[in-house]
C-alpha cells in the first residue's frame, strides 16, 4: 500500500508544509472517527483537478465500519461525487443526500473540507454505518455533539493545534475515559470510566457540575504548580497533556479545546487510569538502577582481588609464581572492564569497541615501547553474555601474542580486526589477532596446545561462545589467530 507522502507529491499540488498539516490531522483523527462511530476517508484533489487520491484512512474502535477493504490509494473522477465536490469548492460541511447502500449496508456520508491558511487541501468522507442504529445513550449523544464540534474546527482551520504533534499510542482515547466541560471549565458529562479514574484518585462525589481544574487540584494538594498551574491546566483553555497522582493513583489528562465557531464554548477531556502503567515503569527504573549497582560493585570487588593478586604478586620470589599472578591479575581486570561499562548502561548491552581499546592498553603494559598494538574495523554492541567471555578471549590471544610471538627487545606489530557480517538471522562477528613476530613452531597444534591461555581461549570460544577458532601462520610473518562468532543482530 502506497504511503501518504507517496500519494500527495505524486497525485497532487501540496507542498511540504501542507503534507505536515495533513500528518498532524491524520494523527488526531481516530478521535474524530471513534466520536463519530464513522469510517473517514480523506481525498485530496489530484494536480490537474480533474480527479481526488484517497490518501488516508481510519475506521472506528466504537462502532462498525463502512468499508470492508482498503480505501487508500484509490482515484475517483470530479463530479461522481457531489459531496466532496461542494464541500471542496464551497468550503462547508456538506451533509445532504440519501443513505447510500453498500453490501445491503446503509451508509451516511457527509464531507468535511480539511481547511489550512484560508485554503481547502482535501475533504474528508465520513461513512456511519447505519445497520445499528438505535436510540443514542447520553455518552453516545456527547460523543456525537463532541465530533461535530471538531468537525467544525477542521472545517475553520482550527483544527488541528499547530505544533502540538499526538503520539497516538500513549494518549488517552475516547474510550479510556471522556470528560465534556464548558466554557467556565464547568463538567457537562463524564463517562463512566472517567468517573471511575476520578474515584480512583479518592473523589467521593460526582464530577458534573463542579469545576474540574479545581476538583483536580483539590485531589492534588501536595503537587507543585505545572505551568499556569493544576487548577487552569485542567480548565480547558488550551490543549495540554499532563498527569494528576493522589491516593496512590495516577491518571493521564489531555484537555482539546473546543472552538467550533471561533469562541472558545467548552472543552474535551480524554483521561486514562495508568496507575498500573507507572508503578511498573517506577519497578524497571528500580530494577534497572539495581542492576548498575551490582555491576558497579561486582567491577569493584574484581579490583579489589585483583589488587589483592598483585601485591601477592610482588611478594613472591619465584619469577613463575609471580608470572601467573600477574597473568591472573590481567584476568580478572579484563572482566571488571566489561562490568563498569556495563554499570553506566541502561540495558545488558555494550558498545564493544571501548572494551577491546582498554583491553589493549592494558596488555600492552607487559611490554611498554617494543610492541605497537592497534584495532581496526569495529565489534558494534554486544550482548554482556558475549562480552565478558570474549574479552577473557581478547585479553588471552593478545598476551599470548606479545609473550610468545617476540622475544627480549624484539620489536612489531599486534593488530586486532573486527568484522560484522552474515545475515540478520544468522549475525557473525569475525575477529582476528595478527603479530608479526617469530611464528608458530612447525608441529603446533593449537586445538591440543596444553597452555592455560589457548584452554581457557578454546573452552570459552567453542564452548560458551559456539563459535569457531584457529591459529595459522600469516601469510608473511608471524602468527593469524582466526574467530568467527555467532552474535545478535545490534547496531553496525
Amino acid at each position: 500500500m502506497p504511503s501518504m507522502n507517496d500519494l500527495v507529491r505524486q497525485h497532487t499540488a501540496l507542498d511540504d508544509s501542507d503534507l505536515e498539516w495533513l500528518h498532524l490531522l491524520v494523527s488526531e483523527w481516530q478521535l474524530l472517527s471513534d466520536l463519530s462511530f464513522a469510517d473517514l476517508v480523506l481525498w485530496i484533489p489530484t494536480r490537474d483537478g480533474t480527479r481526488y487520491v484517497s490518501v488516508a484512512q481510519m475506521r472506528p474502535n466504537t462502532g462498525p465500519t463502512s468499508y470492508q477493504n482498503d480505501m487508500v490509494g484509490h482515484m475517483v473522477p470530479r463530479g461522481r461525487r457531489p459531496m466532496l465536490d461542494a464541500a471542496l469548492d464551497e468550503g462547508r460541511i456538506v451533509r445532504e443526500g440519501d443513505p447510500e447502500w453498500r453490501e445491503e449496508v446503509p451508509v451516511r456520508v457527509e464531507s468535511i473540507p480539511v481547511r489550512r491558511d484560508g485554503r481547502v487541501l482535501g475533504v474528508i468522507a465520513r461513512n456511519t454505518n447505519l445497520l445499528t442504529v438505535r436510540t443514542p445513550s447520553r455518552l453516545e449523544l456527547t460523543y456525537l455533539q463532541s465530533a461535530s464540534d471538531l468537525a467544525q474546527m477542521i472545517a475553520g482551520g482550527a483544527f488541528p493545534f499547530p505544533g502540538q504533534q499526538v503520539d497516538m499510542d500513549a494518549s488517552p482515547r475516547a474510550g479510556d475515559g471522556m470528560v465534556r466541560l464548558d466554557a467556565d471549565g464547568v463538567v457537562q458529562y463524564a463517562s463512566p470510566n472517567a468517573l471511575s479514574a476520578f474515584h480512583r484518585l479518592g473523589l467521593a462525589a460526582d464530577l458534573v457540575g463542579h469545576h474540574l481544574g479545581e476538583t483536580a487540584a483539590q485531589l492534588a494538594p501536595s503537587r507543585a504548580p505545572v505551568d499556569e498551574g493544576l487548577a487552569k491546566l485542567a480548565s480547558g483553555w488550551a490543549p495540554r497533556e499532563f498527569e494528576v497522582e493522589a491516593n496512590g493513583g495516577v491518571i493521564q489528562l489531555r484537555v482539546i479545546p473546543l472552538k467550533p465557531k471561533g469562541s472558545h464554548i467548552g472543552s474535551l477531556v480524554l483521561l486514562r487510569d495508568v496507575t498500573e502503567l507507572r508503578r511498573r515503569e517506577r519497578e524497571l527504573i528500580t530494577k534497572d538502577a539495581t542492576i548498575r549497582e551490582i555491576h558497579h560493585r561486582v567491577k569493584n570487588n574484581l579490583q579489589t582481588v585483583a589488587a589483592l593478586l598483585r601485591l601477592q604478586a610482588r611478594r613472591i620470589g619465584s619469577p613463575e609464581g609471580r608470572e601467573a599472578l600477574e597473568e591472573a591479575v590481567r584476568r580478572v581486570g579484563s572482566i571488571a572492564i566489561v562490568h563498569e561499562t556495563l554499570s553506566q548502561n541502561l540495558d545488558e548491552r555494550v558498545e564493544f569497541d571501548e572494551i577491546a581499546d582498554r583491553v589493549l592498553a592494558m596488555v600492552a603494559e607487559i611490554s611498554p615501547g617494543r610492541v605497537t598494538t592497534r584495532r581496526t574495523g569495529r565489534f558494534g554492541i554486544l550482548d554482556a553474555e558475549v562480552a565478558t567471555p570474549l574479552s577473557m578471549v581478547l585479553t588471552e590471544l593478545l598476551q599470548n601474542a606479545l609473550e610468545h610471538g617476540f622475544g627480549p627487545g624484539e620489536q612489531g606489530t599486534v593488530e586486532v580486526t573486527a568484522v560484522r557480517g552474515g545475515t540478520r538471522a544468522d549475525a557473525r562477528l569475525l575477529i582476528s589477532v595478527q603479530d608479526d613476530g617469530r611464528g608458530l613452531p612447525a608441529d603446533f597444534d593449537p586445538h591440543r596446545a596444553g597452555n592455560l591461555g589457548l584452554q581457557i581461549v578454546r573452552t570459552l570460544v567453542e564452548g560458551e561462545l559456539g563459535g569457531r577458532f584457529d591459529m595459522v601462520p600469516a601469510s608473511e610473518r608471524g602468527t593469524r589467530v582466526v574467530l568467527d562468532l555467532p552474535v545478535r543482530p545490534g547496531k553496525p
